[in-house]
């Protein structure tokens, strides 16, 4: 196990990367910093900011939403332990990702039962939940359609409309077919089961869901919770309301991002960008905009529209019916939650850090942020591979043009970097500057040109030389990119590339508990573990 800085991995945006780094210019935009002794005063806010009338329908419906998993034991005592006042929650969300998607899927969820787990033991009066937020009111069903194992993409081709929770699961038999002709049945017996009871024997794409990430994490005591739920709505229906309108917080994004350029010097990109109204209408084959025209209520695309008494109306009947989007989805999860902190992605933590003022004019206490891990799993064999070829694991992290020039500076016999012999040059005619000034400043021009040249013609014998280097060691460069690109898919991460079930091997190795062993969601560096 080992560690690469997160300021030179390269995996987060900037403004998470000063996030990390605890940059004072971002104190104002959250609440408290991802530090286990900042959770007493969260958990207090919390305390006095959270209506407790709303742990029962909670629990309720959580009840519910479990009534198709077996061994549930646990969760059974976790769903009781919502009603009372000392439980709290550390909460993480996903899309509805086949089969999970991309491993940082699983960091996400490990990260928040770990953050739990440390609570616990640092405040023990307290009870401290791990819950899974299922995005299943998205409507990207591309994003979410498939996933890789090996080379192999397999795919969840159907036509597709509305929240994908609501999805039917028919034609995903197509999918374990493919499983079952490209993996191997008597090594990977195990992973088909999965797939085939998960999502073949559950009606929609939701209960698939719950039931898949149970069979993985249930025994750590995680809840997953279905957010597309009349009675959870009902709770929000205040703020849905308000809206429709008053705009709330497009008004409060704006002034954020306004904030935001400011301290970043008028450079500032918002992550996701506000619309007046932050809510689509939602029926099972429906997920579309509302938009405000004139005095009319418009669900866009569609010939559906409300006079205001109308649509508050639809909201008092019919909360189901309205889906927050990226920026007003966290406000429901923080409202009805009991919740401390929120386990996200680089880019998640980024759209987080513009609704601040929104919470505070909403007397909504504000989660603690905690950026999820990042983990690159690599084996023995491709780190015997990497110090074979004298280079490290952290090296492959570097784009692969700068990859190779970093192997041939480690590598190569000859010095290829000629820094020093231009630097030599630009001494020299640093001197002749001064002489053309006393003499005749006429001629600055040709000293100039005559400058650039030289530098030009070392920079060529430079790029000559490594071309050179690169024919004599091409073999071994080969290789080290094929490395490269076995822990890079497609040039890019791991984590974002690669399915949990290249890793699922229960009876060698247990992919679930090796995280929870090695993971510590409060390190900001990113994990390099050897398997």
């Amino acid at each position: 196990m080992s560690y690469i800085d997160s300021n030179i991995s390269n995996h987060l945006p900037n403004i998470t990367l000063d996030y990390i780094n605890d940059e004072k210019k971002l104190n104002s935009f959250y609440n408290r910093f991802n530090k286990i002794e900042n959770y007493k005063n969260q958990l207090n806010e919390k305390i006095n900011h959270y209506n407790d009338n709303f742990r029962t329908v909670l629990s309720n419906q959580l009840e519910k939403q479990y009534e198709s998993v077996t061994d549930k034991s646990l969760q059974i005592k976790l769903i009781a332990d919502l009603k009372l006042k000392n439980s709290f929650t550390v909460t993480t969300g996903h899309q509805l990702n086949l089969f999970t998607g991309p491993l940082y899927f699983f960091y996400k969820i490990i990260d928040t039962i770990i953050i739990c787990k440390k609570l616990k033991k640092k405040y023990p009066k307290y009870n401290f939940i791990p819950v899974f937020w299922m995005a299943s009111e998205d409507h990207d069903f591309d994003e979410i359609n498939y996933f890789n194992y090996d080379k192999k993409k397999f795919s969840w081709d159907i036509s597709h409309g509305g929240p994908v929770g609501r999805l039917k699961t028919k034609g995903l038999e197509n999918v374990l077919s493919e499983m079952k002709n490209y993996l191997d049945f008597t090594d990977q017996k195990e992973l088909i089961t999965l797939f085939e009871t998960s999502y073949l024997k559950h009606k929609n794409l939701s209960l698939a869901t719950l039931n898949l990430v149970h069979s993985l994490f249930g025994k750590h005591g995680l809840l997953i919770l279905e957010p597309d739920n009349k009675h959870l709505k009902k709770l929000f229906s205040e703020i849905i309301i308000d809206e429709l309108l008053n705009n709330t917080l497009n008004k409060n994004i704006l002034n954020t991002n306004n904030e935001l350029n400011t301290v970043f010097e008028n450079s500032y990109s918002p992550q996701v960008n506000s619309r007046e109204i932050n809510l689509f209408y939602i029926k099972d084959n429906l997920r579309a905009r509302i938009e405000k025209i004139g005095d009319v209520f418009s669900v866009l695309d569609t010939n559906i529209s409300f006079t205001q008494s109308e649509i508050v109306n639809e909201v008092n009947n019919h909360p189901e019916r309205f889906s927050p989007n990226a920026l007003l989805r966290p406000v429901y999860q923080e409202f009805i939650l009991p919740n401390l902190a929120y386990v996200g992605g680089g880019s998640e933590i980024a759209y987080w850090l513009q609704l601040k003022e929104y919470f505070n004019f909403k007397k909504i206490t504000f989660p603690i942020l905690s950026v999820r891990s990042s983990v690159l799993f690599v084996s023995k064999k491709q780190v015997e591979k990497c110090k074979k070829l004298k280079m490290s694991i952290i090296d492959l992290f570097e784009n692969p043009v700068n990859l190779k020039k970093l192997y041939l500076r480690k590598n190569s016999k000859i010095t290829i970097d000629l820094t020093i012999q231009k630097n030599i040059i630009k001494e020299n005619f640093s001197n002749f500057y001064e002489l053309t000034k006393l003499t005749d400043k006429s001629f600055l021009g040709a000293v100039k040109a005559q400058e650039t040249k030289q530098i030009k013609g070392i920079e060529n014998l430079e790029k000559r030389l490594i071309r050179a280097e690169k024919r004599v060691h091409l073999d071994k460069l080969l290789r080290l990119i094929n490395l490269k690109n076995e822990l890079f898919p497609n040039d890019s991460f791991q984590e974002r590339q690669v399915n949990f079930s290249t890793f699922f091997n229960p009876n060698e190795f247990d992919f679930v508990n090796v995280l929870i062993k090695n993971i510590d969601p409060f390190k900001k560096e990113f994990l390099i573990l050897e398997f």
